[in-house]
């Protein structure tokens, strides 16, 4: 499967999005994608340990890390530097249910984090933005 294949595959078959280092500040990377994804019908559900529990968005509550989150998730969005996330993917592994996709955002770039994850079945998108994606792609 090409990378562009794998993409729109990834992006039309998730709806449930666990978005790592999502900040509440308007002008950050993370909030701004956050909401477009949103927008576009994706269910987004933000983890940052400093935010926890203290801000509700798109009516859900900020949590910790993932191991907060007892529903299913279809794809981890990181956004964290490329050496903060194997613990990141880990978790996702370890705690999650139903995780399909660790996307590692524009910058981000962690083989050892892919290849663990790809270990545990799941896809693996680096250095890429879905809020960048859906629009080229057309979706």
């Amino acid at each position: 499967m090409s990378d562009d294949a794998l993409i729109r595959h990834i992006l039309s078959a998730a709806k449930v999005i666990a978005l790592v280092g999502w900040s509440p500040k308007p002008d950050r990377p993370s909030h701004g994608v956050a909401n477009y994804l949103v927008r576009r019908g994706y269910r987004v559900i933000p983890v940052n340990p400093g935010q926890a529990g203290q801000i509700t968005t798109w009516g859900e509550t900020v949590r910790a890390s993932l191991s907060e989150i007892a529903e299913p998730v279809d794809m981890v969005d990181i956004f964290r530097a490329s050496e903060a996330v194997g613990p990141v993917v880990a978790e996702a592994i370890d705690q999650l249910t139903g995780p399909r996709v660790i996307w590692m955002q524009l910058g981000v770039v962690n083989e050892a984090a892919a290849a663990a994850a790809r270990s545990a079945g799941l896809a693996v998108v680096m250095n890429r933005c879905p809020a960048i994606e859906i629009p080229r792609l057309g979706l």
